[in-house]
Parts: structure tokens; sequence; C-alpha cells
């Protein structure tokens, strides 16, 4: 058997495999050992396995667990709920105000944990009743507390960005400056969509009640203490990143011990507390380390087959222009997506794709922005989008996953726009760089 129907059967296998229902990990592992052992022999097991310990003691890969566990603090403590109390009070009677408010305690979540599902969920729980409270409208209220949980990818410290800066063997540290325009720039248009909409059409999100005059200052005092902690965590994890004082390792070590301070100071913090973060944190990076185990292991297997030269030919012999090259690989990566978790697809795709972009002549921080918006479409996207599934689980019953898929439309499409704005004008990422 040729590469070309290698992969074919490897390809094949893998989606077979993943109809079945086993996890994404234990499908590439089991592919990658029968390949192995099939097309090589027993003797070539080592060489894989070597791929496979490259993977777990790579040092930057430190960093995951510490920002899962700044976000399983932050989900369990009390800081994130002030921040919405606070901000709902600086939002005053701002058209949508309740709803542009959530988008930006959701730019804090993500600039404090790069983690999607957390801020999903705390979101759900304190930003959606509210709006629906308020009589929102459903669909902006589901959209805003969908498309702002899932900022995590795009604004650092992202865990996407971390991932691909260890696969593409990239400055991590480059790839969070270069994020910060169209992380910002995604933020803003949620923003404006809101507001636009909802000043078009006021019944959309009916003003708040105003605040009784002698209780409007100290409820401003108060909203400022709420938004200071939170603020002062993100300056401690990204300001010691831009100013060259620490690693992203060590800063997201930082930014637990903030975390833990904070709690501290708010006397929230007990051995439960701890306790349940911790085993959160335990899941959560057991998930990704062994879903990285099972992509290095049939990627190495592939690569040995000849399979990244065998893809490498035939993108590169496309007869078009580069550009075209890189939105045939942003359509792969959109389809997969569909499918996909977004781990499993940065594993498989990213080490094929990256030496592509370095023969092109592209930058590959630049394609690590386009990766990362990527996914951000990935999570909303149906039938699978995680953001819908970490709603639903907290969304009144109510409300089905038909009607949170319907209402993410709009913001898939600012996420598709910002993805094609970033392509076509590639300096809107890298002129922090």
């Amino acid at each position: 058997m040729g590469i070309e129907w290698g992969t074919y059967v490897l390809v094949g296998s893998i989606f077979l495999l993943l109809l079945s229902g086993l996890p994404l990990a234990f499908v590439t592992g089991l592919v990658a050992l029968v390949f192995t052992v099939g097309w090589f022999g027993p003797n070539a097991i080592p060489l894989v396995i070597s791929r496979v310990y490259g993977f777990i003691t790579e040092y930057s890969l430190v960093a995951v667990p510490m920002f899962v566990l700044m976000a399983s603090l932050l989900d369990r403590s009390g800081i994130a709920r002030d921040l919405f109390s606070g901000m709902r009070v600086l939002a005053g009677r701002l058209p949508g105000g309740v709803a542009i408010q959530t988008l930006v305690v959701a730019v804090f979540l993500a600039a404090m944990s790069g983690i999607i599902g957390g801020e999903i969920v705390l979101l759900g729980i304190l930003a959606l009743p509210q709006m629906l409270r308020l009589g929102y409208d459903r669909k902006i209220a589901i959209g805003v507390v969908c498309g702002g949980g899932s900022l995590g990818t795009m604004i650092p410290p992202s865990i996407v960005l971390i991932i691909y800066g260890l696969i593409a063997s990239v400055s991590i540290a480059d790839l969070f400056v270069a994020a910060v325009t169209p992380g910002v720039l995604l933020a803003g248009l949620y923003m404006t969509y809101v507001l636009i909409r909802c000043m078009v059409n006021p019944e959309l999100a009916p003003a708040m009640p105003p605040l009784p005059a002698d209780e409007r200052g100290p409820a401003r005092i108060r909203a400022i203490k709420a938004v200071i902690l939170p603020a002062a965590i993100a300056f401690m994890v990204l300001g010691t990143i831009y100013a060259g004082i620490a690693s992203v390792t060590e800063a997201a070590a930082m930014g637990v011990f903030g975390v833990l301070a904070a709690t501290m100071i708010r006397r929230e913090l007990t051995f439960k507390l701890v306790h349940d973060s911790v085993m959160q944190t335990l899941t959560t990076c057991g998930m990704i380390v062994w879903i990285g185990v099972g992509a290095a292991t049939l990627v190495g297997v592939y690569n040995l087959m000849g399979g990244n030269r065998f893809v490498s030919a035939t993108i590169l012999g496309i007869d078009a222009a580069p550009v075209v090259i890189i939105i045939v690989m942003m359509i792969i990566l959109l389809i997969l997506g569909l499918f996909l978790d977004w781990i499993g697809i940065a594993m498989l795709t990213l080490p094929i794709f990256v030496p592509i972009i370095t023969k092109l002549g592209y930058d590959p921080i630049w394609f690590g922005i386009l990766f990362a918006v990527n996914m951000q479409v990935s999570f909303l996207s149906p039938p699978f989008g995680p953001a819908a599934f970490y709603l639903k689980g907290v969304a009144p019953p109510e409300i089905s996953l038909g009607d949170i898929f319907k209402s993410l439309w709009p913001f898939i499409l600012m996420q598709l726009a910002v993805l094609a704005l970033m392509l076509a004008f590639p300096n809107l990422a890298m002129w922090l760089v």
C-alpha cells in the first residue's frame, strides 16, 4: 500500500472509530499503534514512543495546568460574581448595558485564565438569568454569553495559543502580543453589534431601573473595588510577559498565586475550594494530555510513513496563489472544527500545516492567530459546538440546544469576518510584534 492509499485508510479509520463513540485520544492512539505495527513492524514502536516522551516533557506545557487551576479557582470564588455586579453598575443605562458589561467581564475573565468552558458556565450562571429577568431578547442574551465566553481562545493568556506555540516551536509571548489586536477587535465587534441592535430596537434590551440618588456613589465605589482585584491579576499575568519579566510558564504560576492571594484577601480561601479546583484541573489537564499523547503518536507514525511529505507536496502542488492555499487550510480547519475538539485538531494538523506555511514564506505567528480565530468559530459551530453544550448545562430548562445554536449565527459571522480581516490584512495582527 502506497502513502496515498495509506492516508485514505488512516483518515477513514479515525472517522469510523469516532462514530463508534470512542474518545479521540483512544482513537488516535489505537490507529497509530495498528499502523506502526502494520506498516513498519513491532521494532518501530520505540521511535513513536520517543515522540510521546518529547511531548510530555515540554517545559512550556506546565503553563497549561497553571492557567486551568487559575480558572478553576476563579470559578469557585466570588471574584467573577463581584466583577459582574460591579460592571453592571458602571454600565449605567447604556442601551443593552447588561449585555455589554457581560462582554467586558468576559474579556476580564479571558485575560485572567484563558479557559473557555469555565467562562461560559460562569456567565451562564451570572449573566444569562439577569438578562432574561430584565426582558432581554433571548437570542442576544444567549449569543453574548457564548460569544463572550469563547473570547478565551483569542485573548491572552489563551491555552489555544500556548498549545500552538508548543507545536509550531514559536514564541508564545509573541503569539500573545499578536493576539491582542484581533481579540480586542472581536470583543469590540460584539459590543458594537449589541449596541446598534439595542439602539435601533430598544425593546430587545429594556433599560435597568436607575439606582436611587443616595445609592449611586456607594454603588460606584463598590464597583471600582470589584474591578481592582481582577485587573491586578490580569496585569500580573500579562504585564510580566509583555514586559519581559517572566516567561509564560512563570507568569502562569504568578497568576495562580495572585488568585490565591485574592481569595485570601476576600476570606474565601478554604480547603474545599482548593481541593475542588485541583481535582477539576487534574481532570481537564488529563484530557488534554491524553489527546496530545494520542495525536503525537499518530502524527509520528504518519510522518515516518512519509505522510508529511505527501501532504506538503499535495498542498504546495496546488496551482494557485499562496493565499489560496492558506484559505484551503482555513476551510479544512473549519470543517474539522464541526466534529473534533480543538486540541485534537491542533495536534493532527499543525505539525503538517506549519512547515508548509514556512515554505510559503508566511510568518507562523500570523498563522497562529488565524488558527486561534478559526478555533473560536469551532466553539460555536453546530452540530458539536462545545459552547452550546456548556451553556445548556446551566441554562433554564425552557432553552433548548436548538435555541442556543440559532442564537449563535450572528456571532459566528462576526468571527468569520475577523478571520477574513486577519487573512487579508496580516499587519492587523503583526503590528505589535
